[in-house]
């Protein structure tokens, strides 16, 4: 028993462990008030449940439009990454390659839009939408959405500084059009990078509640975490409801990032690592 402590404990476990617990301590309590009743989670909200209920979970199933709000962030979060995936690399492909002053300018615009706060151009981009008629609808939030490819195009340039220009050169010279460059030889080597900008634009698109609240309206086009806010009253609020879709919305996401996080480390690094 010593020797297994010794082999995988170190001191720096010991302070790691208590600030796990912290972090989990808050999902610990969301997934039991799950099986519980409003009346137990009033009395003990902490404690185990004392026997397994499964009403608040036919209740959300039966009483919410939880498929089609699971159908409609569905559609936003896939779309929308694939858009800024494709969009985000194919700027990059450009300004590594093609370095130029117009090029470098424009790298240097994209940068200045992780200084804007969205809240300080929230009116604007209202206004915006509602010209384009882009309001109250899922192909339009998917527009908006694609817009977001700064970050993406950020840690594109990062990695694909490090793939030999040699590369690009030899295709120019073969007669390669830049887009059977970009989609046949340079964004097949993107994949760790690509892996980890589509994590975070997932989580981003997944869990975002301001942007669906404010351009989205009606009800047929709800996402997850629009029945999560509409779950709460004005005067009361049933909790085991509220903590029970809020567990079906993070289920999907927990368990994508789970399957995922080992590319988030591999893909920032990689361009470090590379050449």
């Amino acid at each position: 028993m010593k020797r297994f402590l010794k082999n995988n404990f170190s001191l720096s476990d010991l302070f790691i462990l208590p600030i796990c617990v912290v972090f989990l301590y808050p999902f610990y309590f969301l997934v039991i008030s799950t099986f519980k009743t409003l009346r137990e989670v009033s009395y003990n909200p902490t404690a185990f449940p004392t026997s397994l209920y499964l009403g608040n979970y036919i209740e959300v199933f039966e009483k919410t439009p939880i498929f089609m709000a699971f159908r409609n962030t569905f559609f936003l979060t896939i779309c929308s990454v694939l858009l800024i995936v494709v969009i985000g690399e194919m700027a990059a492909y450009p300004i590594v390659f093609n370095s130029n002053k117009f090029n470098n300018a424009m790298l240097v615009y994209l940068m200045l839009g992780f200084l804007v706060p969205f809240q300080a151009i929230l009116l604007s981009l209202f206004e915006v939408m509602q010209v384009m008629n882009l309001l109250d609808s899922l192909p339009g939030m998917v527009v908006f959405y694609a817009n977001g490819s700064a970050l993406t195009v950020f840690l594109a340039v990062g990695y694909m500084r490090s793939i030999p220009k040699e590369l690009n050169e030899a295709a120019i010279v073969d007669g390669a059009s830049p887009a059977r460059i970009f989609f046949q030889i340079i964004f097949p080597l993107m994949k760790a990078i690509t892996i980890t900008s589509i994590i975070f634009n997932t989580m981003w698109i997944w869990n975002d509640f301001i942007a669906p609240n404010i351009f989205l309206n009606s009800r047929s086009n709800t996402t997850l975490v629009l029945e999560i806010f509409r779950a709460k009253g004005q005067f009361t609020t049933n909790w085991p409801i509220f903590m029970t879709l809020s567990t079906v919305t993070i289920f999907p996401i927990f368990v994508f990032y789970c399957f995922m996080q080992k590319y988030i480390i591999k893909g920032l690094t990689a361009g470090a690592v590379k050449g």
